[in-house]
């Protein structure tokens, strides 16, 4: 549920990007981060760990409009994606509006993917919430190493594994390039938003 500071009179959006450890989580909030720097007023917060490049990010506000004479602001966070700090996972979806499934394209990541995805609906359970009542955007990450030979799974497929009940809006992706990045963002976004201007209209 969206955080409402009655005294400044905004209501915080908190987007989650989830998937397996390398996936592409960190690299897309890089790019997002280098893209609206302008629009963003808070510095983006890095934790590194012990095998794993990036905790989360935090504070990444933009403003877009009002709710009821309230400024929406949004935060996105990363989590990580190692196994190890499923805790940590468990507690960055607190209280989380929106998520952004990150999915690696690569063909030997199919499992890990799957694995991510039950994954997240077990962390949410936990907090009594259901994926399927959420807002959700599937980014297919990593699209254009196919440039490069390297075997990757067909969207069709990913769709199947990931997809087929959930029947999230999704974009093949890729965070380094920034291949549908910011559609992924605005996406994410709007139906956020929207989902929170329910609760409180």
């Amino acid at each position: 549920m969206a955080f409402i500071n009655l005294k400044s009179k905004v209501i915080q959006v908190k987007i989650v990007y989830y998937g397996p450890g390398r996936g592409g989580k960190t690299t897309s909030l890089e790019y997002i981060y280098r893209k609206f720097q302008q629009r963003i007023r808070a510095e983006m917060v890095t934790i590194k760990t012990h095998g794993d490049r990036t905790l989360f990010f935090d504070f990444l506000p933009f403003d877009i409009g009002l709710i009821n004479g309230y400024n929406i602001k949004i935060q996105l966070y990363t989590v990580p994606g190692q196994v190890k700090y499923n805790a940590t996972r468990r507690l960055v979806l607190r209280g989380v509006d929106g998520i952004v499934f990150v999915a690696d394209a690569m063909a030997v990541r199919r499992e890990k993917n799957i694995q991510s995805l039950r994954n997240l609906h077990e962390n949410l359970a936990s907090y009594k919430k259901n994926l399927a009542a959420l807002p959700l955007v599937m980014q297919y990450n990593k699209i254009d190493l196919a440039e490069q030979g390297i075997p990757i799974l067909d969207v069709a497929l990913m769709e199947h594994d990931l997809n087929r009940d959930l029947k999230a809006p999704y974009f093949a992706a890729s965070a380094l390039k920034g291949i549908n990045v910011v559609a992924t963002l605005k996406k994410i976004i709007s139906m956020s938003v929207a989902a929170v201007k329910n609760e409180f209209l």
